[in-house]
């Protein structure tokens, strides 16, 4: 899965150019997120808009990351697909973190 940042502001946001976050690619995901979100920010916003299945292994991938951030770090989500947001809402982990229906305003790329 390839993962794309772009520093804007004191945020990050992460864009995930892939369908999956499973067993196969949790690994992966968890240490490119690592390095992706290195630089000082106080919110990080992951775009999961085009990521359409997610299982218990790239749950656990989403939570390590969101645990590996610290306690003065925030990672919020955007853009989940039914099926991911279904993931989210059945495990409870949708009261764990902020869920955006899609990037907030002003983060949006145009064009």
């Amino acid at each position: 899965m390839e993962l794309v940042a772009e520093q804007r502001g004191e945020m990050i946001v992460v864009t995930a150019f892939g369908d999956r976050i499973d067993a196969a690619g949790a690994i992966h995901f968890k240490d490119r997120m690592r390095e992706l979100t290195q630089a000082p920010s106080l919110r990080v916003v992951l775009d999961m808009s085009r990521v359409a299945f997610l299982d218990s292994s790239g749950l656990g991938a989403v939570v390590a990351v969101m645990k590996a951030l610290g306690p003065d770090r925030k990672l919020e989500l955007s853009g989940l697909t039914a099926t991911v947001q279904k993931v989210f809402r059945l495990t409870r982990m949708d009261s764990i973190f902020t869920i955006h229906d899609q990037l907030p305003d002003g983060l949006r790329q145009v064009g």
